[in-house]
């Protein structure tokens, strides 16, 4: 899946990433016999080392041919970038945004990335481990659910969303995009309220919130953006979005002008992946049946929309609620994310 390069360009760009509004970043290429052969990022977020107590120099855009002594190479140059901030640990791989490209893959190359999900070959993880690194926390998860709504899981979840609906205390609504900051304010706060209990969770800042979003705003189908409420209160959001890599992997990272064409051409195609990347309940309204309604309704939604199956990606092993849910929806586990810390 060949990044998008006029994205990446605006990312990794001081003047107007919005990583470096918070944070600065240096980028390295490693060369051997006057060719490229890997690259990395090293980065510092103060912010958030300031929240969390730590001294973490992020890595990230890590990219490496299959030698070890490439790989050593570019980790002690970002280590040493590091050391020279006084920073204590090197901890990622992130491409400066905590959300893409999360981590390193380790199960599930058979089938390509979601949105805003990383594909990385096999011989990353033996590279990081012979470095050192150790897994910095538990694995995260990808799941798959096949759109069929007469499987017994499917007809069970569909008999307690029915029960809901008929208390009339949970109602479903898609995305009001008329009053976007609005409902941007709305998703911040479950961000940081819904997510909390999870460890090493980082907060949310709303710009970089934003600034995720902000792409999507004109292609989304607000009647697959979903929120729950209670008595007018947003206690739950469920986001369903093309999975538009399906267009993206043909366009060649828009490298040449022609390549826009090519991407316009594949984006009148309707994806059969919806990506649901997020679900997130207070835990106040855990076991209300919140999260049941949601999946639900997303489920007869995507369905009616012509979509084949659902991408939900990605979340912590170590979640206790997650996992467990999408299991019982019928989901299954296609791809394992991992990411890495050791000492500068």
């Amino acid at each position: 899946m060949p990044p998008l390069l006029p994205e990446l360009a605006k990312r990794i760009d001081p003047k107007r990433g919005v990583f470096f509004k918070r944070g600065e970043a240096e980028f390295f290429v490693a060369w051997q016999d006057g060719k490229p052969v890997g690259t990395i990022c090293a980065a510092e977020d103060p912010p958030t080392n300031e929240t969390t107590g730590s001294r973490d120099c992020i890595f990230g855009f890590f990219e490496c041919l299959d030698d070890q002594r490439v790989a050593d190479a570019l980790l002690q140059a970002a280590s040493d970038w590091g050391r020279r901030r006084n920073l204590e640990s090197l901890w990622g791989p992130f491409n400066l945004d905590y959300e893409d490209s999360y981590g390193v893959l380790i199960e599930g190359r058979d089938r390509p990335p979601a949105l805003f999900c990383g594909h990385t070959p096999s011989y990353y993880r033996t590279l990081l481990e012979r470095h050192g690194m150790q897994p910095a926390r538990a694995d995260n998860l990808a799941f798959a659910i096949d759109l069929d709504l007469q499987t017994p899981s499917a007809q069970r979840l569909f008999r307690i969303a029915d029960r809901l609906r008929s208390r009339g205390r949970i109602t479903v609504r898609g995305a009001d995009l008329e009053h976007w900051d609005v409902e941007i304010d709305r998703v911040h706060r479950l961000l940081n309220v819904a997510l909390a209990h999870l460890p090493g969770h980082l907060g949310w800042r709303r710009d970089v919130l934003e600034a995720m979003l902000v792409p999507f705003r004109e292609i989304i189908d607000p009647y697959l953006v979903l929120f729950a409420e209670v008595e007018g209160e947003a206690v739950g959001w469920f986001p369903g979005i093309p999975n538009l890599n399906e267009a993206f992997a043909r366009a060649n990272g828009l490298r040449y002008p022609w390549n826009y064409a090519q991407l316009w051409w594949h984006m009148r195609r309707q994806p059969e992946c919806l990506a649901v990347k997020s679900v997130l309940v207070p835990p106040e309204h855990w076991g209300s049946g919140v999260a049941v309604m949601l999946f639900a309704e997303m489920a007869e939604r995507a369905l009616e929309r012509g979509f084949k199956w659902l991408d939900l990606s990605i979340t912590s092993e170590d979640n206790p609620n997650t996992p467990m849910l999408a299991e019982r929806m019928g989901a299954k586990i296609y791809k394992r994310y991992r990411v890495y810390r050791g000492p500068i």
